[in-house]
């Protein structure tokens, strides 16, 4: 600024020279300002964001680092059904933790790309802008200062032609510059002012868009994250349950060996069980005989019928003599085959697992054999209501029901 500008700008003030004011520029520069220091805020808060993006992305990284650390390989036993499982959520967890690390860069990029990135490229017309309103200013003092000194000289006593025409010819060229600026700037500030709103909808368009699928996405592999931790857990019970579930089968074992053992000389059944020994010729037992005679002897006398000479009569006695037509003639009770058996003669039953026997009583019960049973398939029984496929069985290859 040179000294007779800055003459003038003090006459400006004291009243004594004409200063040019124009009301709806200088609101349009009040708006510029406020429109710069917005803008500037935003492009300030939005880096803010991304940084503590980048560190919330640096914090989750070390998180699940450290728990992939942590991860022990052995912590569910060495037997192969386990290592698989193991395997599987080993792999699991690794690519959940890629793909976290990879959602955390794509959000990082797409909120720089298209929210900072967008108000970077707004912001960048702001200097060129600040310095034509500079510039501006600038040459309205010239023009302010080029018109006074003209109306001096027409004012003064002694007029001189030729600094008045050039004098004038100055305020012409002042004039000229100004209003260039002026018109250019007149034109530019109210769409400069217009285009914030579009460039404030834009920018958190596009980050809460960003953020919506950031935050979906990270729910779902957080989501996985959950389920491989319960899968981990469910390993863990599954060791600690193998334990109780092998002392269980134990007992179950032992306790078939006892049903087994309860039926007299026949053979152990720890499976498959071995055949019951060959079934001799029945014989009458003399002491049994002796003992019964004398059991009749010491019995009171009466007219009723003899007494039965065996256990196994007596319980003949009390089953169902076809009075039922839901259950076979000499019906005892039901068992399951819990081992297959292969017939080897005509009268023998057959026996696949699962086959549930009707289990018969003897006609002579002296035709019993040690460890064998009479039956009838309960699925022929129903379906023919027949006896006639009825045949001894191991007893030590079924179970009682």
């Amino acid at each position: 600024m040179n000294g007779s500008s800055w003459s003038l700008q003090v006459l400006q003030k004291l009243g004594k020279a004409d200063e040019t004011r124009d009301a709806a520029f200088e609101e349009l520069v009040t708006n510029f300002n406020k429109q710069t220091a917005e803008g500037t805020k935003l492009q300030r808060d939005l880096k803010a964001y991304l940084s503590a993006v980048k560190l919330m992305h640096e914090a989750s990284r070390r998180l699940q680092d450290c728990l992939a650390d942590m991860y022990e390989p052995d912590w569910f036993g060495k037997e192969e059904m386990d290592s698989l499982a193991e395997e599987m959520i080993e792999k699991e967890l690794d690519f959940n933790l890629e793909d976290t690390d990879t959602l955390w860069l794509d959000y990082h990029q797409n909120i720089t790309d298209k929210s900072l990135l967008c108000v970077d490229t707004y912001l960048a017309q702001f200097p060129d802008i600040k310095a034509r309103i500079a510039k501006r200013e600038r040459k309205l003092v010239d023009f302010d200062s080029a018109r006074h000194h003209f109306g001096s000289l027409q004012k003064g006593k002694k007029k001189d032609e030729a600094k008045i025409a050039k004098a004038e010819e100055e305020l012409g060229r002042a004039q000229k510059i100004f209003e260039e600026l002026n018109v250019e700037l007149q034109d530019e500030l109210p769409a400069l002012w217009e285009s914030r709103v579009g460039v404030y909808v834009g920018t958190f368009q596009s980050l809460a868009g960003h953020q919506e699928k950031f935050h979906k996405d990270l729910s779902k592999l957080s989501q996985n994250l959950n389920d491989i931790m319960s899968k981990m857990e469910e390993q863990r019970q599954l060791k600690n349950d193998a334990p109780a579930a092998s002392k269980k089968g134990d007992g179950a074992k032992s306790e078939e060996a006892n049903h087994s053992e309860s039926a007299g000389s026949a053979p152990k059944k720890p499976g498959p069980p071995s055949r019951p020994p060959s079934r001799p010729t029945p014989s009458p037992d003399p002491k049994q005989q002796t003992g019964l005679l004398e059991d009749e002897a010491l019995g009171p006398l009466t007219n009723t019928a003899p007494q039965a000479p065996s256990w196994d009569l007596w319980l003949q006695s009390s089953v169902t003599n076809g009075s039922s037509g839901d259950l076979p003639p000499g019906f005892l009770y039901k068992v399951k085959a819990v081992h297959e058996y292969t017939a080897t003669d005509n009268d023998e039953l057959e026996l696949n697992i699962g086959d549930m026997v009707l289990v018969l009583a003897f006609d002579n019960p002296d035709e019993q054999d040690d460890g064998w049973l009479l039956g009838l398939k309960e699925s022929h029984w129903l379906q023919k209501k027949d006896i006639s496929a009825k045949g001894v069985f191991p007893e030590n290859f079924t179970q009682k029901v």
